[in-house]
C-alpha cells in the first residue's frame, strides 16, 4: 500500500506570546514541534506499512527549519520525505496550501492519504476535506478506528460525530483524517532522530509544480488576515479556603444569587436582544445564507443561533435571511426556520438524505451556491459542518473561515470573520477575496433571536441530482451513552470534571451536580482518554470550545490545553484541593477544599434552593 501523510510544523501552542504594542505574534524563541494529529496520522500509516506492507510518504509545505518535521517522520519510520519550500509559498491560507499539496500528490498514485484532523495553531480542519476534493478522492474524517480486512475492497473506518460515531465502509483510493485513538504514538530515540537526518528529503519549488505562481501563497489565497489581536478573559481568581465546607458553599452560592447565574432558562430567555424582525427582501448584494443542521429529527440550537447572527447582518446590509436544509423531511422544519429569522427557506429533500453524506450534501450546497450567489454562507462549525464547508470551498475554490466565534460587518460592508488561533488566546479578522464569503461558526457563542410565529417564508425545492452508490457507506450510526455532548457547545451551565475526581464511580456525585444545576457534563481530556466519559465531552485544545454562563470545574487541574476551551464563559467556578493549581487562576470564584465533600453541600444547597 502506498500512503501519503501531510504533515505540519508548529509551535508549541501553550508558549506563543502576543505583543499588544506591535499586534504581533512573538514566536522568536519558541520550539517546534510535529502538530499532534499528524503525529498520530504519521504512527497510523507506519503501522498500516507494518501489516500490509508497502510505502509511506510524508510531505509538508514551510519554510526551511521545516525539514526537522520531516526528519521526525523519518525517524518514526517514514520511507522517504518530500518538503514543499519555496517564498513563493508563504502566507498561504487553507486552500492554497491544499491546492499545492494537490499538484505535488495528483500524481503518484496514492492508496491513502492521511491528514491529521487539524493542527493546534490554527485549528480549521479545512486543509484534508480541501485537499480531497482537488484530488477528487472519497474523504473520511475524523477517524479513530481504520480496519483492511481485504484491501481490494477498501476500508471499514470509525469517524467520531458529534454525538458517538459512525462506522462507515470506504473504497480505495481515499483520503482520512485522524484524530486521538487512531494510533499510538510514536516517539523516536535520539538514536534514531540521528540516523533519519541522513534520510530522503525531496525539495519542491513552486515552478516545478506549476508555471503559474499566482496559485500559490498569498497571492492565491482567497482569505486574508486583519489585524490580530489577544483575547485574555479578566477573572476575578477569589479563593474561598480555610472554612467550614457549609460557609464555603453559602458564600459561592451567595457570589452566583448576586449575579443571577441560578435564575430559570426562561428568564434568561426572555432578555434576547435580538430581534427577529419582519419578513425582508433580498438585497443587489444577495441573501445571507445559513446551513442548517439535523440532530436526528431535531434542528440543532446552533442553527437557531447562526439565524439569529443573521438577522442582525441582514438588518445593517439591507438584505435576507435565507436557510438551507437537507434532509429526508425537512418540511417539518420551515416554521422555526422563519419564526427564528429565515425570510426563504430552500429545502432539499429525499429519503437518500436521511444520514449525512459529504459527496450527496457537497453537490447539493455547490450547485445551490454556484446558481444564486448568495453574499454569505455560514454553518455551523460542527462536526458535517467543518467536513461539508471545507468539501464545497475546494469545489468552488472560495475563501473560507472555521471555528469563527464571531461574524461582523465593517465599513466597507465587508463581512469580518472573527478567528480564534493558538488554543484561543488571540482572535484574527478574517476576509475574503472571493465570493460568497464563507464560514462556520462555534455553537453557543451566539443569541437566538425572539421568534414570531406569523411569519411565513417563501419556501423553493433544491434539485436532487441522480442517484449515485455512495463512496463511502454509511454501515452503522452509534450514540455513546446519550447525545448531551453533541450539545456542550450550546449550554447554558457546565460541570466539568478532570483526573482528580478520582476514578468513574465518583461521577455519581457530578451527575447529581449537574442535575441539581440544570448544568450539562464536561471533561478533560485526561478523563476521555481513560474512557471514563465519551470523548464528545472533552473540552479544550483538542476538543470543544464552550461559552456557557456558568463553568463549574472539579478537581481539573487548569493547564492551558484545558482553559483555552473555556475562555468565553461567563462565570468560571473551581473545587480543588491544591492551592496551586492554575485552574483558580483561570476562575472568578473557586473553593479550596475536598470535592467530596463540597460538591455533596452545594448539590444539597441547589436543591434546597429549589424548595427540594
Amino acid at each position: 500500500m502506498k500512503i501519503a501523510v501531510c504533515i505540519k510544523q508548529v509551535p508549541y501552542v501553550s508558549l506563543v506570546k502576543f505583543d499588544n504594542e506591535t499586534k504581533r505574534i512573538v514566536r522568536e524563541g519558541v520550539p517546534n514541534e510535529v502538530n499532534p494529529f499528524d503525529v498520530l496520522g504519521m504512527s497510523l500509516a507506519v503501522g498500516l506499512k507494518e501489516a500490509l506492507g508497502g510505502e509511506v510518504v510524508a510531505y509538508t509545505m514551510g519554510p526551511p527549519q521545516a525539514r526537522e518535521a520531516l526528519v521526525q517522520c523519518l525517524a518514526m519510520g517514514a520511507d522517504r520525505a518530500v518538503h514543499l519550500v519555496d517564498a513563493a509559498f508563504a502566507g498561504s491560507d487553507t486552500l492554497a496550501t491544499a491546492r499545492t499539496l494537490s499538484l505535488a500528490l495528483k500524481d503518484e498514485g496514492y492508496d491513502l492519504v492521511v491528514c491529521g484532523r487539524n493542527s493546534v495553531d490554527a485549528e480549521t480542519s479545512q486543509v484534508g476535506p480541501e485537499l480531497a476534493e482537488m484530488l477528487g478522492l472519497p474523504q473520511v474524517t475524523n477517524v479513530r478506528r481504520i480496519e483492511f480486512s481485504d484491501r481490494a475492497k477498501g476500508f471499514t473506518a470509525e469517524r467520531l460525530t458529534d454525538s458517538g460515531y459512525d462506522r462507515v465502509h470506504c473504497s480505495l483510493p481515499a483520503l482520512i483524517t485522524v484524530t486521538e485513538e487512531v494510533a499510538p504514538d510514536i516517539y523516536p530515540s535520539r538514536e534514531q532522530m540521528e540516523e533519519a537526518q541522513t534520510g530522503s528529503v525531496t525539495e519542491i519549488t513552486a515552478s516545478e509544480l506549476a508555471g503559474d505562481k499566482s496559485q500559490f501563497g498569498a497571492e492565491g489565497s482567497p482569505t486574508w488576515v486583519g489585524e490580530v489581536y489577544s483575547f485574555e478573559p479578566d477573572r476575578a481568581q477569589i479563593i474561598i479556603r480555610d472554612k467550614p465546607v457549609e460557609e464555603s458553599v453559602a458564600e459561592l452560592m451567595e457570589y452566583l444569587e448576586d449575579r443571577r447565574l441560578l435564575d430559570d432558562a426562561s428568564e434568561t430567555e426572555a432578555s434576547s436582544s435580538v430581534e427577529r424582525g419582519r419578513l425582508r427582501q433580498r438585497g443587489d448584494i444577495g441573501a445571507i445564507w445559513v446551513v442548517g443542521e439535523l440532530a436526528g429529527s431535531t434542528l440543532r440550537p446552533i442553527t437557531l443561533e447562526l439565524l439569529g447572527r443573521a438577522c442582525e447582518l441582514a438588518d445593517h446590509l439591507h438584505t435576507s435571511v435565507e436557510a438551507l436544509l437537507i434532509g429526508d423531511e425537512p418540511e417539518k422544519h420551515v416554521e422555526a426556520l422563519a419564526a427564528f429569522g429565515a425570510d426563504r427557506v430552500m429545502l432539499a429533500r429525499d429519503p437518500s438524505l436521511s444520514t449525512y453524506d459529504t459527496d450527496k450534501f457537497t453537490d447539493i450546497l455547490a450547485e445551490a451556491i454556484r446558481s444564486e450567489r448568495p453574499y454569505a454562507v455560514i454553518l455551523p462549525s460542527t462536526v458535517m459542518g467543518r467536513d461539508l464547508a471545507a468539501r464545497v470551498a475546494g469545489r468552488l475554490e472560495i475563501g473560507l473561515t472555521g471555528d469563527c466565534i464571531g461574524l461582523e460587518i465593517d465599513g466597507e460592508g465587508r463581512l469580518v470573520q472573527l478567528k480564534p488561533a493558538f488554543g484561543g488566546n488571540i482572535v484574527a479578522p478574517i476576509y475574503s477575496k472571493t465570493s460568497p464569503q464563507m464560514a462556520t461558526v462555534r455553537p453557543g457563542l451566539l443569541s437566538v433571536a425572539r421568534p414570531d410565529w406569523t411569519i411565513k417564508p417563501a419556501v423553493d425545492h433544491l434539485p436532487i441530482g441522480a442517484a449515485t452508490t455512495p463512496r463511502v457507506r454509511l454501515l452503522e450510526s452509534v450514540v455513546d451513552e446519550s447525545v448531551e455532548g453533541a450539545e456542550i457547545e450550546s449550554a447554558r451551565r457546565i460541570v466539568a470534571v478532570g483526573k482528580g475526581i478520582g476514578g468513574p464511580d465518583n461521577l455519581e456525585l457530578i451527575k447529581a451536580l449537574a442535575q441539581a444545576l440544570g448544568a450539562s457534563i464536561g471533561a478533560t481530556r485526561e478523563v476521555t482518554d481513560l474512557g471514563w466519559l465519551p470523548r464528545q465531552y472533552q473540552i479544550g485544545l483538542s476538543g470543544k470550545s464552550v461559552a456557557p454562563e456558568l463553568y463549574v470545574a472539579i478537581g481539573i487541574r487548569g493547564v492551558f490545553n484545558h482553559t483555552v476551551g473555556i475562555q468565553k464563559s461567563g462565570t468560571v467556578v473551581a473545587v480543588n484541593n491544591s492551592a496551586r493549581s492554575p485552574i483558580f487562576k483561570a476562575s472568578d470564584i473557586g473553593i479550596l477544599g475536598d470535592f467530596q465533600e463540597v460538591v455533596p453541600v452545594l448539590t444539597s444547597a441547589l436543591v434546597n434552593r429549589q424548595g427540594g
